[in-house]
């Protein structure tokens, strides 16, 4: 016979000190670390890196994304539902596949945008148009694998403070460009 899963309905109906010492033995196990590193949390994309004076060539890469959270283990036996982390990178990584990433931010750039078109001019004259549909427009300054670290950290934060996730003490998030070239991210929640 298999032990019943506590839900939520049977935790609110135990006693609250019940429910409370449940969470201060689960707090004293220590911190923890849960990985989500998936193959579908993927995304092909172009780019290039410009700063002033330089500028890449147009080229992509094959992008793939993981995720790291620290945290401690709450009654539920759980730091959180790996389902969580998995279906919001998931809708992060959707929305910047096969997408040219513009960075919005840039100083050496003037982006231009209507209905159709986005048109990224260069300090030294280079004009890239491209259909609205194929962009996403970033809150970067680089098209960098750092900086888009960073982005989808941001992203993934909120979305969990949206699922009023509780006891997480930090999230770090890789981007890889290719196998053996990641940078990652980490912020304390």
């Amino acid at each position: 016979m298999t032990k019943p899963r506590r839900t939520t309905a049977f935790r609110r109906s135990q006693p609250a000190r019940l429910v409370a010492n449940e969470t201060r033995e689960a707090a004293a196990r220590g911190e923890y670390r849960v990985v989500v590193q998936k193959d579908y949390l993927k995304f092909s994309a172009a780019h290039f890196i410009a700063y002033k004076g330089f500028r890449e060539p147009l080229h992509g890469h094959n992008y793939q994304v993981s995720v790291a959270i620290s945290g401690v283990v709450g009654a539920d036996g759980y730091v959180l539902d790996f389902g969580v982390v998995k279906e919001l990178t998931k809708a992060v990584c959707a929305e910047l596949d096969e997408r040219v990433l513009v960075p919005a931010e840039s100083d050496c750039l003037e982006i231009t945008r209507d209905a159709t078109t986005v048109t990224l001019t260069y300090e030294d004259g280079t004009r890239f148009a491209f259909p609205t549909s194929d962009t996403v427009l970033l809150p970067i300054v680089h098209a960098s694998a750092e900086e888009l670290a960073r982005y989808v950290l941001h992203r993934l934060r909120d979305g969990l403070a949206a699922h009023a996730v509780r006891g997480l003490a930090d999230i770090e998030v890789g981007v890889s460009e290719a196998p053996g070239q990641a940078a990652y991210c980490r912020e304390r929640f």
